[in-house]
């Protein structure tokens, strides 16, 4: 003790001495911030305000955090709110899920949906778990699997190496596939042992010869690995259709080059379509000679603007046979997300998956192909009731993407395309990479696939049907204004072949 006292005054000294530079060198930062101010041209409130004004980019940038935390309710963040996050949350953290008093849910709007229970809803006994569904069967290696819930489209690139390695061992736990994204394959991809969806781009990252096109031999290549389970072609996606893949030079890495064929720190931007579609006959040409070449079921990706777009696919299909038909279609709704895209795009353009899936299936039905090709719905679906209706519509399985990046732990950060994500999901950055651990992390995957399954199994017993495909129009209602709703089967009646 008597050491520190003796020491004290020499400890005053120096503080105070870090005292008096901070403060100089604040005011040579107030002064020069000033001068720069007043004499720069770009902003006028700068220079009108020097110094001042730069609080208010400071409040600007602050003010949607400070929102998400303190300000907005439950229900009214976008593009998910609170509420919705809050059950991923619990979901993929296995705790209980349940609510107490009542709904904060306004079932006023118009657009609302909500389910029809049953008297007669299904007893334990009754209940069942949704079998297997065969995809591909005339490929070489059809795909089978019981899986309703999967992990959609996010490449390695957007994503960070421990966000994919978490995806896939989560992914291997809970028995549902991953899709790769339009990044290629890589390495921690496969680490998991999962089944993965492939997706092929517009730039063919991955399976591409240096000039574009198809590289046949890496194309064989993937669908050598045993966990390659299916072939996607990616015509459009739901954040930006019109438009191709954008990753930020700043997250170009020289892995993530490698593997896509690109140089390192150039912008990767996909084509807006593929060069070798021009028509629907092209596209079911490129659907065949991947399959062919792969021996694995192929399928398309695509966000739907012109209803009659399948009209005009299908008919291409029943004049050449089922067999030339997509194994599977994802449709993304104009609703989905994206790591980085225009604004005018992303707010604007492509049908909400709300009215396209519904669209699909009749008109897989009215062309005879609806046990021939098989429905993957994807955009906006994270919570059980999101997924329920897709389930009603006629989808056979559902993608989510940013339901999974919640159950990683991303927070809505909004950082995805600036190499910032403070979780570590969406970065590069190693120190910011840091707080995902992959091992922790895949168990609160598999946890949100899991109880997504229960909840939505709970809805379907509540409708009185033993499990989630058995779902139907009938069992969802839409408010089309306060007071007044109308089933969806009258919305959208039941069609059959013709």
């Amino acid at each position: 003790m008597d050491t520190v006292l003796a020491y004290l005054p020499i400890i005053l000294k120096y503080l105070a001495l870090v005292f008096v530079l901070a403060v100089g060198l604040s005011v040579l930062w107030v002064i020069g911030a000033y001068w720069r101010d007043k004499s720069q041209h770009d902003s006028a409130l700068r220079r009108n305000y020097p110094v001042i004004a730069r609080f208010r980019y400071l409040f600007e940038h602050l003010g949607e955090f400070f929102r998400q935390y303190f300000f907005a309710m439950d229900r009214e963040e976008m593009p998910f709110n609170r509420a919705e996050r809050s059950w991923v949350y619990r979901a993929a953290k296995d705790v209980d899920s349940t609510v107490a008093f009542g709904s904060t849910r306004d079932l006023r709007p118009a657009g609302t949906v909500f389910f029809a229970n049953c008297a007669f809803p299904a007893m334990n006994e009754e209940e069942a778990e949704p079998g297997p569904v065969t995809i591909g069967p005339g490929a070489r290696k059809p795909y089978t699997t019981s899986s309703i819930f999967n992990i959609s489209a996010m490449s390695f690139g957007a994503l960070s190496v421990p966000a994919v390695r978490a995806l896939s061992m989560g992914a291997k736990k809970a028995g549902i596939w991953m899709n790769t994204g339009e990044g290629g394959l890589s390495p921690y991809h496969l680490e998991g042992g999962c089944d993965i969806i492939f997706q092929i781009g517009t730039a063919k990252f991955g399976v591409r010869k240096h000039e574009g096109g198809f590289d046949e031999e890496k194309l064989k290549a993937v669908a050598a690995h045993e966990q390659v389970r299916m072939f996607e072609i990616k015509m459009s996606q739901g954040a930006k259709p019109g438009k191709g893949g954008i990753l930020p030079g700043v997250k170009v890495t020289p892995e993530i080059a490698q593997i896509r064929g690109i140089p390192v720190g150039e912008s990767a931007i996909s084509p807006n379509r593929h060069p070798e579609m021009h028509n629907v006959g092209d596209i079911l040409d490129m659907v065949a000679y991947v399959r062919e070449t792969t021996g694995k079921p192929t399928g398309l990706k695509m966000v739907v603007g012109d209803a009659e777009f399948f009209g005009e696919l299908f008919a291409e299909v029943s004049r050449r046979g089922a067999e030339s038909a997509p194994d599977f279609i994802t449709l993304d709704g104009g609703d989905g997300g994206t790591g980085a895209a225009p604004m005018s795009l992303i707010d604007n353009m492509g049908m909400p998956l709300r009215e396209s899936l519904p669209l699909l299936v009749d008109s897989l039905m009215h062309a005879g192909l609806r046990d021939r090709i098989k429905v993957i719905a994807s955009g906006k679906l994270i919570n059980p009731s999101e997924v329920a209706w897709a389930f009603c519509a006629g989808a056979d399985f559902v993608n989510s993407a940013r339901g999974f990046m919640f159950s990683l732990g991303c927070i809505q950060a909004l950082q995805c395309n600036k190499n910032t994500c403070p979780t570590g999901i969406t970065t590069h950055n190693k120190h910011l990479q840091r707080g995902l651990v992959p091992e922790a992390k895949a168990d609160r995957v598999a946890h949100y696939a899991e109880n997504m399954k229960k909840e939505i199994c709970i809805i379907a017993h509540s409708c009185g049907v033993a499990e989630p495909r058995a779902l139907r129009r009938k069992h969802a209602r839409i408010v089309m204004r306060p007071g007044l709703s109308k089933s969806m089967a009258e919305l959208w009646p039941d069609v059959t072949k013709g």
